[in-house]
């Protein structure tokens, strides 16, 4: 049986695309849909984690086997203490909440991103969701918490010199496919569609290295009011596109 590191790729020399099956998610706009309804900025985190589940159960139906969403970065922590402590209690209900529903729907989940800075019972809720669902064959679902592209590529640069200081690396073996076996997507496909809402066209430190061949879409509307529709249709153009990582055509 193959594993998800068995049928890691590129996609390299495919031509046009039949369709992405990994969508990463910039996830952005919640806090103006809610200034817009004139309501607190949380009142829009609390929207937009209930457009997640839309999402997620429509991923089967559109060939989509990995997603990935962008939950909370290494910058958000900038944020208001008010704003950030409403995240925080917002990711330990989502998870209390949604455990057993994604068990039942065969979603496999897993977290990225820097676990450092969270809160023990956070930490212990992402641990349990990740034990609840690791037999699942479903949907796999990767959720970048306190994650950032450049913290992520330190981290992995840090345990790749480690094992070249402990004997286990020759640094002549040092290669471009090399590093991602130490990134926190190292058992994931890389994305081939990277969808950012609300408007904004920056990728914000988001899978920096995984991304080098991706297909980018950059949408207006903001992440609340986001359908599996528009995904569909999102799905659909990827897969009008010729994608020729660097060839020619002959």
């Amino acid at each position: 049986m193959k594993t998800d590191t068995d049928i890691r790729d590129n996609r390299a020399g495919e031509g046009v695309a039949q369709g992405p099956r990994h969508v990463a998610i910039i996830m952005d706009g919640n806090g103006r849909w809610a200034q817009a309804r004139g309501r607190p900025r949380l009142f829009g985190h609390h929207a937009g984690a209930r457009r997640v589940r839309e999402v997620v159960e429509c991923c089967p139906g559109l060939g989509i086997r990995y997603l990935t969403i962008f939950a909370f970065s290494t910058e958000n922590w900038k944020r208001t203490q008010t704003e950030v402590a409403g995240l925080m209690s917002l990711f330990r209900r989502y998870i209390s909440k949604e455990m057993k529903a994604l068990a039942a729907k065969n979603v496999r989940v897993r977290f990225i991103g820097d676990r450092v800075r969270l809160d023990r019972k956070l930490i212990d809720l992402m641990d349990a969701l990740e034990l609840e669902t690791e037999e699942n064959t479903g949907t796999q679902l990767t959720i970048a918490l306190n994650y950032g592209g450049r913290d992520e590529v330190a981290r992995a640069t840090k345990r790749l010199a480690r094992d070249v200081s402990d004997g286990k690396l020759d640094p002549a073996d040092v290669d471009e496919e090399t590093l991602p076996k130490y990134l926190d997507t190292c058992v994931l496909p890389d994305p081939d569609l990277v969808v950012r809402t609300s408007g904004e066209a920056r990728i914000s430190n988001f899978l920096l290295w995984q991304s080098a061949y991706a297909e980018y879409e950059f949408i207006d509307t903001l992440w609340p009011d986001f359908t599996a529709k528009e995904l569909e249709i999102l799905c659909q153009n990827y897969g009008a596109r010729d994608r020729r990582f660097g060839t020619v055509k002959t």
